[in-house]
């Protein structure tokens, strides 16, 4: 299978939507009420707020096979702590349900890990995200070297919460 990962341009942000209503929602089908589920796709995934996200500094790829799309990812510089290390924050990583287990998750934290490398001006990086504590992700995030930082329960407004850990990969 040929996989291509591109840098996403704002006509790009459609198919992100397109693929998150697919994959975020099979993901969290068993963890979040629909109530929960639909708020979520609209703070995350509605196109006036995607577009927001790239304003404010989010930077989308998306993995193509085979001319679909099937993955997608958002990276963006967070902050600097006070011995100098710059924290990017993984704000999303998908892959769609069809493509899970072959290796395109690897390849799209890959082309993370690559973005902060070509990007980051401290000698110094981390890269950290939140992920759903009863997410399955978390043991392909502790397999691709990931390690449980924190965790926490992070109001989202509407009375919601994310009850995430924050996992992080020192580069």
């Amino acid at each position: 299978m040929y996989i291509e990962i591109k840098r996403a341009v704002n006509i790009d942000l459609q198919t992100i939507h397109d693929m998150a209503e697919v994959v975020f929602r099979e993901t969290y089908k068993t963890i979040l009420s629909p109530d929960q589920m639909d708020y979520m796709m609209e703070w995350m995934y509605s196109l006036p707020n995607l577009e927001r996200q790239v304003s404010h500094g989010h930077t989308y790829y998306i993995a193509w096979a085979e001319g679909k799309p099937q993955g997608y990812l958002s990276i963006r510089k967070d902050s600097v702590e006070p011995d100098g290390t710059e924290v990017w924050h993984l704000e999303k990583i998908y892959v769609m349900p069809s493509a899970q287990g072959s290796g395109l998750g690897h390849l799209l934290l890959e082309t993370a890990k690559q973005h902060v490398k070509d990007n980051k001006s401290a000698c110094k990086a981390r890269i950290e995200l939140n992920v759903n504590r009863n997410n399955p992700a978390v043991g392909f995030y502790r397999n691709q070297g990931l390690r449980i930082l924190r965790q926490g329960d992070f109001p989202i407004g509407n009375g919601y919460y994310m009850n995430d850990y924050i996992m992080g990969l020192d580069l």
